[in-house]
């Protein structure tokens, strides 16, 4: 295991260790304006508290289920920064090098919805979502089909279409 860094703006970073790693436990460094992280729904927007959601993915406690949950935690991790996690849930096939998600304007994710999961095939799914987001006030919407592949028993983005 290897440590995940998350960074919320250009002053809060902070890498920390997943449960099961042989070093110390590290507090994670993200704050959910006005609730503790513990009482804090999920942003992914399954109505779950952020622990009984995607924490325990984004914190490598388990890894996701089905391409439905990686897609879940995946939007998660964006509303968080968590690069490190969408880098290591991404196909090596299709991963870039970087993301560099704190780099130019931010994005203020609103809201996901999830429009179908489907699983054609053992190791192969499809996911159509529609992702709403604001840069600088200005409201934005991200409609993709997207395709992920199970390999080794863990789930992974590979690409998608936008429409």
């Amino acid at each position: 295991m290897y440590p995940i860094k998350c960074r919320i703006d250009e002053y809060q970073e902070q890498w920390y260790y997943p449960t099961n790693h042989p070093k110390p436990r590290q507090i994670l460094s993200f704050r959910m304006p006005g609730k503790n992280k513990t009482q804090a729904q999920c942003p992914c927007g399954t109505g779950s508290t952020y622990p009984e959601c995607c924490g325990r993915y984004l914190e490598q406690e388990e890894v996701p289920e089905h391409a439905e949950a990686l897609m879940r935690s995946r939007y998660t991790a964006y509303t968080l920064n968590c690069e490190d996690y969408l880098l290591a849930t991404w196909h090596s096939d299709t991963r870039p090098a970087a993301l560099n998600l704190t780099d130019g304007p931010q994005h203020k994710w609103l809201g996901l919805i999830i429009k179908k999961h489907e699983q054609s095939a053992p190791d192969q799914a499809v996911v159509e979502f529609v992702a709403r987001y604001k840069i600088g006030g200005k409201a934005h919407r991200l409609h993709e089909i997207s395709r992920f592949v199970l390999e080794e028993e863990r789930w992974f983005y590979v690409d998608g279409d936008i429409i």
